[in-house]
């Protein structure tokens, strides 16, 4: 059964949320890649300030190709996330509460997930034509010289996503394959 799930995420509801949950999420959120994870990185460490506030906020890891005209956005397929591992925690500790991308999380960041309260979802790879459908609107907030980099204020409608980290310890690359494996047929 698929869940429909509000943006911004409340505690209660990721508290909720268990990892191979099928879900459909509506409402805001913030894109971010390498390039933006590096610069939210040096404002931290730097005691600057973050061109967004990550307490409560979902983040996209993608970088959308440019919009067609009546559309918000083009393209919009998962990145990677593990390309943003070395980041992540400094973002989850200051109250991050989602994050939507492809692929498994380091232990560092899934440690920190747990202490502060942090869902991961994955995307579906391969349907960036289709997800961007999802995107209702599409606005840069911060970073505009990396181009498709650039930090963006989406608002997203029914984006479809599974639920990979949970808040119990679930990780869905790690428990999936043992929900679907099947005893051998017996002779």
């Amino acid at each position: 059964m698929t869940r429909a799930v509000r943006l911004p995420l409340d505690a209660e509801v990721v508290g909720e949320l268990r990892s191979g949950d099928s879900v459909l999420l509506s409402g805001p959120l913030v894109t971010g890649r390498d390039a933006a994870h590096g610069r939210f990185a040096e404002a931290i460490e730097g005691g600057g300030l973050l061109p967004f506030d990550p307490a409560g906020e979902t983040l996209y890891f993608v970088g959308p190709t440019p919009a067609r005209p009546g559309h918000a956005i083009g393209a919009a397929g998962p990145t990677t996330a593990s390309r943003m591992d070395a980041w992540s925690p400094l973002l989850v500790e200051r109250g991050l509460r989602g994050m939507i991308g492809k692929g498994r999380r380091s232990e560092a960041v899934k440690d920190a997930m747990l202490e502060h309260g942090c869902v991961y979802f994955g995307a579906i790879e391969g349907t960036a034509a289709l997800l961007s459908q999802c995107v209702v609107s599409s606005e840069i907030i911060a970073y505009e010289d990396l181009g498709a980099e650039a930090v963006r204020r989406l608002e997203v409608r029914d984006f479809p996503a599974l639920v990979v980290n949970d808040l119990h310890g679930g990780d869905l690359y790690r428990d999936g394959p043992a929900r679907w494996r099947r005893a051998p047929a017996s002779p």
